[in-house]
Order: structure tokens, then sequence, then C-alpha cells
């Protein structure tokens, strides 16, 4: 037992000194031009890597904002530049610098996986303001859960986080919802979401050359939407309806077609999900707002595509 106790005191030590899951030099150097600077005017900044520094370690930790380590700073300053960023689009556009530099050199996979997982609320969780949009009146309780994308399902309050991955697992594209909202409802706003813009001139890159999913986006809808925008499809088609197909005859047409070996790619979501999730704060959420539990989620893609560009 002591022997256990002196390890666990030896590894926290460590990670207290090394700063373990903090931004490494290179990761630093890719994203420090994109922050805001100082303007002159008003009191200085504080050092933004030693803030963004210590964003991480509550996102790994899950710990309240309160028991931030003072080597970070007042836990009140690291909070308020997380909840600024968020408001106006640091975050996001970090994450978009990475991907466009990182299609410009041809590294993003445009085999695109897409799957959902559902996250536990923590009971802090609960609790957000429930005026209405304009202020003036009471929302209703549920509605108010919904618009913060919490929903009550076997498991209690849950969100559902959905994900487009490209070929090497990162995410392209991150939709919230209510833990009980189905996956092919939300497929559409996945597809839209995937937007990568150009180093140079042209549009953004909106289109995969091939989406990879389960048996929950086998639907009509679905695989109309996909051949509209051409772009191939492999999702295995669930048995009710090739039973119903067959049992149509002639009127029930062709079954879709499906690549078994190139389905086992689709598992690179899973993955991606499991890289996720080593960081608490979103394995399980603790965030009241929907928009700063998604800003965890894109931090911590940022960290996911970082790690991938500079090893």
């Amino acid at each position: 037992m002591i022997r256990h106790g002196q390890d666990f005191i030896a590894g926290l030590i460590i990670d207290l000194v090394a700063g373990r899951g903090e931004l490494t030099d290179a990761a630093w150097r890719r994203i420090e031009p994109l922050l805001p600077q100082v303007d002159g005017r008003g009191r200085p900044w504080r050092d933004h890597r030693q803030v963004v520094n210590g964003v991480l370690w509550r996102l790994r930790t899950g710990a309240p904002w309160r028991d931030l380590p003072d080597r970070f700073g007042p836990w009140q300053t690291v909070y308020e530049r997380f909840a600024r960023w968020e408001a106006d689009g640091t975050w996001a556009r970090l994450l978009e610098h990475v991907q466009v530099r990182d299609d410009a050199v041809g590294r993003v996979e445009w085999t695109v996986a897409v799957d959902s997982t559902i996250n536990r609320a923590h009971q802090h969780a609960v609790g957000a303001r429930k005026k209405g949009v304009n202020g003036d009146e009471l929302e209703d309780p549920g509605r108010s859960q919904a618009r913060q994308a919490l929903g009550r399902s076997r498991g209690g309050l849950t969100t559902k986080v959905h994900l487009a991955v490209d070929g090497r697992g990162l995410p392209l594209s991150i939709v919230l919802t209510p833990g009980n909202v189905n996956d092919a409802t939300a497929f559409g706003q996945v597809l839209d979401g995937i937007r990568t813009p150009r180093l140079g001139t042209g549009r953004p890159r909106t289109t995969p050359d091939r989406v990879l999913g389960d048996k929950a986006y086998s639907s009509r809808a679905i695989r109309h939407l996909l051949r509209r925008r051409g772009i191939a499809a492999t999702i295995p088609e669930r048995r009710d309806q090739a039973a119903n197909r067959r049992r149509r005859g002639a009127l029930g047409g062709r079954p879709p077609a499906f690549d078994k070996v190139t389905y086992r790619d689709r598992n690179v979501v899973e993955r991606c999900f499991a890289r996720l999730k080593q960081f608490r704060a979103i394995a399980t959420r603790f965030d009241k707002l929907g928009d700063r539990y998604r800003a965890g989620v894109v931090l911590a893609t940022l960290i996911l595509w970082l790690r991938e560009s500079t090893g």
C-alpha cells in the first residue's frame, strides 16, 4: 500500500514538473502567430502559452476550474480567456489553420468516416439559465436542455458528439446534439460541417471522395444526398431493409454497392473517439453550456492535429 502511494506521489511530481500534456515547442510555434496580440491598450495579456496549457490541464484532468494549479496563473484568467476565445472563434480558427496547411501539402485523406459517441453529463453540467432567446420569458426546461445539447436517455442526461474524420482519424467536422438524437438525423449537419479552405485561391473543399458509415446511416435519404453530391458511399444495408427489398421483388431494386474491404477503414473514427476521451472533460461533460463543451472538443481536436503534423 505504501509503495503504491509513493508511486502515485512520484507520478504526480513528474506531472507537475514535466508538464505532461502541455504544448510542445513545435506545436506552440504553429499556433503562436495566430493568437490575439497586445494592441498597446489596457493591461498586458498574461502569457498565452501559460493560459493555453492551463486550459489543456483542465481538459485533460476534468478538474474544476477553481482547482487549477498556481503555475498556470489565476483560474479566473484562464477560464475567461477560454470563454472569450470560444466566443470570438479563436479556437476554431486555430484548428482550421492546421487543417488548411495539412491539406495544402496533401496530408489530409479524403475518405471520410462518420460516427457518434454518447458522453454522460455530470450533475454540474445541468443548470444553465433557462431564459428564452429574448431573455424576457422562462424557457421550458426540456427545450433549454436540448438547446445546450443535453438529452435524457437510458444513462441519464447525455450529449452525443458526431464526427466526420479523415483517413488518418482526424476530425474534419464536429456536431453536438442531445444524447437521444438519432445518428441519421444529424448526418446532414455533419456533412455540411466539412469545410476546409484552400491555402491560396479557390473555394473551400466540402466534398470528400467517399463516406464510410455503419448501419445507423443506412437510409434512402442519406444515400440520395451522397449520390447527389457525387460522394461514394460505403454503408452496409440494415437487415430489415434488405428483407423488405427482397420481399418487393423487382420493385425493390438492386442492393446498394458495398465493399467489405473498404469498410474496414471505418474504425479510424472509433480510434479517434478513444483518443479524444483521454481528455476527461470530454469523456464526461462538466460544462453547462453546449458551446463551451464543444470548444473543449475543438481544442482537443486541435491537439490531435498538431501531434500528427509536428510529430
